[in-house]
Parts: C-alpha cells; structure tokens; sequence
C-alpha cells in the first residue's frame, strides 16, 4: 500500500504519530533540546490526544530558538512552520491534511541530502502514490519507513496495542533519525 493510500485510513493517532515522526526525523538532535528532542513530549498526546493542543504550543516554543548549524538550519524552518500550522483540535480530517504535509516535507529533506539531484517534487509525488521507485537510498529509505511506521500503527490501533505501537513507532522514527545524521557527518566530513 502506497503512503498516501496509508494516509487515507489512518485514524487520529496514527496521523498524529506519523507526522510527528517525519518532522524529527528532519532535525538534528541537540544536546539542548532544540532538536528532535522538542517535539517528543507530544508523542505522549497521540495515543488520545490529552493535552494536544498545549504540547503543540510548547513544542513551537522549544523549536522557536533552535538554531541548527549548516544544512539543518532550512529544514528546522521548515519543521517549525508545520509545527505551528498543526490542528489544535486532535481529530482525523485537519490531522490527515497535516501528516500529509509532514510526510511530504520529510522526503523533500532527505531528497536534499540524497545522492542524485533532486528532481522536483513530481518525482516525491509518484513515489508517495506508489508509482515509482526510482529515488536515491535517502528517500527510498526514508518512503519504506514512513509506510512501516504508518502500517504499524494501523495493525495496532485500539487501547491494547496503542502504547507499544507508538513505542515501536518512535523506535523507528529515530532510527531513521540516525540514518540522516550519519549521512550529513559523511557529506560534512568529504566536503572538507
């Protein structure tokens, strides 16, 4: 199934997880907290979204003075406008819009940092329908996660799963958080 199509039949906390997941993904973390680490307290909100609306507000106030070194620097403007355009009301329909959005900013990023030169945001929009499969290993890794995180969250939907699936959700998401960072140190480290 197609990201998109994942998307469309996501309930509310696999919307909300999902698009929290793609905006850490493009930030570096910080030993500060003006990273990643800003936007995890609102993980805790996906699962019912208790408290949704005030974590939206502190994450937007965390990431406001991140100042990112080099590369990271547009993509933590990105991440912080999509912060503050999130929905404060926790429900499917303003969240799908915003994962979307977050999911199609989370390739933009790594197609940035891909191996091959970018070609536009066509090419991102055929791979998210499933069409294509002819980008770099950043976007292709960062597509194949997006739909794992998508498809976990879905096979554990209800009160039984949902704790542990937004665990295992998170894992995934920092590991591919890992991936980005390991490729810009490489990219930093050729570049001098």
């Amino acid at each position: 199934m197609s990201v998109l199509e994942l998307i469309t039949r996501a309930d509310e906390r696999g919307l909300a997880a999902s698009g929290i997941a793609c905006l850490e993904r493009c930030l570096p973390s910080s030993d500060d907290g003006t990273g990643a680490e800003a936007l995890r307290p609102l993980w805790a909100s996906c699962g019912n979204g208790k408290d949704w609306a005030a974590r939206l507000v502190a994450a937007g106030e965390a990431l406001e003075g991140a100042t990112p070194p080099g590369a990271g620097r547009a993509a933590a403007d990105r991440v912080r406008d999509l912060v503050r355009a999130a929905p404060e009301e926790f429900a499917e329909e303003p969240l799908r819009a915003w994962s979307d959005a977050c999911s199609l900013l989370a390739l933009e990023v790594h197609q940035e940092y891909d191996l091959p030169a970018p070609d536009g945001g066509e090419g991102l929009e055929r791979l998210r329908t499933g069409e294509a499969e002819d980008a770099g290993p950043l976007v292709m890794g960062e597509l194949r996660r997006q739909i794992a995180i998508l498809e976990l969250l879905a096979e554990t939907e209800g009160p039984a799963g949902g704790g542990a699936g937004l665990r295992r959700a998170l894992d995934l998401s920092t590991e591919g958080q890992r991936v980005l960072k390991a490729a810009l140190s490489r990219r930093a480290r050729g570049r001098t």
